[in-house]
């Protein structure tokens, strides 16, 4: 594992949610696991991650980064080549794919297009010795859970790509599961359905209460859908937490960079203590917030978010710069900010009013809360 903070987050279980009962032990629990392919290649190494029961367990990582090849770990898609995984406290490194109990969606939907929609979704109840009146009400109860009552004599291809996500889900569900498994399930979806699903999606999790561990690079499906997010980066967990946490206490440049825009300004620690240091960057001081003691003359890297920065007339306080560059998002515009020293900051900013025009001073301020120390 790395050394310092990164590895600190890395070890860190997931704060229980209290939503009933049934939260007496972890759903999923993976203990000092690595994935090796060949002699060369160690797509997950030796990572440690708990699961709480009736949690929404987000991976998040750029591709490569070990999150899928986890997923299909806990699955029995693959065999962890060290380490132990359990599901209710059971060990299961040996239990093929059909005795764990997992409900899985894929990517691809995976829906059998020859096949009725009742069919598809009660599939995997015929291998269970369920009778066949049972399996009718059961894929009935498990349409209705995704809103497509009614649809039990259709086919995939009489269904939108969302209604199929939704078919998708339902197969899963009706088997009732210990865990939910989604493998980016809305990435082939439009912006706007994607968006409409994760919504659903979480609904129907908050409802069940079911376990659910959800793989994704999309940065903005994971802080909206999660109670924790587990950043993955190179087989190795970055840090876990809530979204909030990992959003606005990043443990590394890494995760700080992953989600959302942040700024990385290099200074001089002038003065520290009680948690606060003042940072000479070019002619000016930044304050910033710190988790550990710096002496000054000390080099740091301060980090801070491109929504986090005020721009602000010139003149005002802070670090003055010039606009560079205009980027048009909409509701929304960022901006590159040139400063005195050559060196460049984003700034993200809400277009309530006329956008700020290249070439034209500002004068940059962001509240010591929100300037952080890596």
């Amino acid at each position: 594992m790395t050394e310092g903070p990164a590895a600190e987050g890395s070890r860190r279980r997931p704060a229980r949610t209290d939503r009933g009962s049934n939260q007496q032990m972890d759903a999923v629990e993976l203990t000092q696991v690595t994935k090796r392919f060949g002699h060369n290649v160690t797509a997950v190494d030796n990572i440690d991650l708990a699961v709480p029961a009736g949690s929404f367990v987000t991976l998040l990582g750029p591709s490569g980064c070990g999150k899928t090849t986890t997923l299909r770990m806990i699955a029995g898609l693959e065999t962890p080549s060290e380490g132990e995984i359990r599901i209710k406290g059971r060990r299961i490194n040996e239990l093929p794919i059909h005795k764990r109990n997992l409900g899985i969606v894929f990517q691809n939907y995976a829906l059998f297009p020859h096949k009725s929609i009742a069919a598809n979704v009660g599939f995997g109840l015929k291998y269970r010795d369920v009778a066949a009146d049972e399996i009718g009400k059961r894929v009935a109860r498990a349409l209705d859970m995704v809103r497509l009552p009614g649809v039990e004599e259709r086919y995939p291809a009489q269904l939108s790509g969302g209604q199929q996500q939704r078919i998708a889900l339902a197969r899963a569900l009706v088997i009732e599961p210990d865990v939910l498994l989604l493998d980016e399930p809305l990435s082939a979806l439009d912006a706007n359905l994607r968006e409409e699903m994760r919504v659903e999606i979480k609904n129907i999790q908050r409802r069940i209460e079911i376990a659910t561990v959800f793989v994704t690079h999309d940065q903005g499906e994971a802080l909206a859908m999660s109670d924790h997010v587990v950043v993955m980066n190179k087989g190795k967990i970055e840090q876990i937490g809530a979204p909030r946490e990992v959003y606005e206490n990043p443990r590394s440049a890494f995760v700080a960079s992953f989600l959302g825009n942040a700024n990385f300004i290099q200074g001089v620690v002038q003065s520290s203590g009680n948690g606060r240091a003042q940072v000479r960057v070019a002619a000016h001081v930044l304050d910033a917030t710190t988790e550990r003691v710096l002496q000054p003359g000390e080099s740091v890297t301060v980090v801070v978010r491109a929504e986090k920065i005020d721009l602000l007339p010139p003149g005002q306080s802070g670090l003055p710069g010039t606009v560079a560059d205009v980027d048009y998002l909409g509701a929304m515009a960022r901006y590159q900010i040139a400063l005195t020293d050559g060196s460049r900051l984003l700034g993200l900013a809400s277009l309530k009013d006329k956008p700020l025009a290249v070439g034209q001073a500002v004068s940059l301020q962001v509240d010591p809360r929100h300037c952080r120390i890596l």
